[in-house]
């Protein structure tokens, strides 16, 4: 089976629990047609879902009914997340995401940043709603570090870094909305006392290897979000490079890179070991497996 058909199975799992996060999605777009339209339409498109699948599977894992309010900090996760698609696609001049025409190609910049701004603040609402100050601090954390990650790289343009401070764009870019998907749920209503620090781990580094992932198949082969080298022609250099020591010859830093992202799974997959054993515990290890396979 193919990766889609492999991670299609897995989400069957908790397909009811995304389809209610998606219904809350666009249940907050309320703006002026033809944009509320096409703004809907963006928040639908088919999508991974990648972030609240995890936290749902590791939620059930622990033995957890899934409650409302946890459905409302995922629809968060996902409403900041789409919100940072439609930025990077100004910031990117991408008139394409997931196959549609992106809303700065459709309309105009100013109207997408707007958009995306507008999202954002719609997953505000959500958060004072939900009423937790601990849940706050960590999506406003998690969004300035978003918001610093896309800083640092666009300073850092056209030069080849450390692997240090590639991991620390990563983290920022990726990472932490991760960690923020796994952890705020067990800050809501929980039968269970868990170590947050651990669960915030297990995020980081899925976060992490998710990335490095997604960076090799930038590489090695076109994928349907971005051709092949897009990264390297805007000067962005990630870890072949780095390892390499030269854009042109990034593919001799594909082993080791992919040693970097085997060393995340890794991290990860120690925490999920101490999970009871149920199916959702295996599906969440059959998502590492996935992640490994480049």
């Amino acid at each position: 089976m193919s990766f889609n058909e492999k991670y299609n199975k897995i989400r069957q799992i908790v397909q009811n629990e995304l389809n209610i996060i998606e219904e809350k999605m666009v249940s907050t777009i309320q703006v002026r047609e033809p944009l509320n339209s096409h703004l809907v339409s963006f928040l639908t498109y088919p999508s991974k879902r990648i972030r609240p699948l995890l936290a749902l599977l590791y939620l059930k894992a622990n033995n957890e009914q899934i409650s409302d309010k946890q459905l409302e900090v995922l629809t968060v996760v996902e409403l900041v997340h789409n919100a940072s698609l439609i930025h990077d696609d100004i910031i990117d001049e991408s008139d394409l995401r997931r196959g549609h025409k992106t809303l700065s190609s459709e309309f105009d910049n100013k109207l997408a940043v707007i958009s995306g701004d507008y999202i954002l603040a719609r997953a505000m609402d959500k958060l004072t709603q939900i009423g937790s100050f601990e849940i706050i601090e960590q999506f406003s954390k998690t969004i300035r570090q978003m918001c610093l990650g896309e800083i640092n790289q666009n300073f850092d343009r056209y030069k080849i870094g450390t692997i240090e401070n590639y991991i620390e764009k990563t983290k920022n870019k990726t990472g932490y909305l991760f960690e923020t998907a796994l952890v705020t749920p067990f800050m809501t209503d929980v039968d269970g006392d868990y170590e947050l620090e651990e669960i915030k781990n297990l995020g980081l580094n899925i976060g992490i290897a998710f990335q490095i992932r997604d960076d090799l198949l930038n590489i090695l082969k076109e994928d349907v979000s971005k051709p092949v080298n897009s990264d390297i022609t805007e000067g962005i250099y990630n870890a072949p490079v780095i390892y390499s020591g030269s854009v042109e010859e990034s593919l001799s830093g594909i082993e080791k890179t992919k040693d970097l992202l085997n060393n995340y799974i890794k991290n990860a997959e120690n925490i999920v070991k101490k999970l009871p054993d149920n199916e959702y515990k295996i599906a969440i290890e059959e998502f590492l497996e996935l992640l490994s396979n480049v």
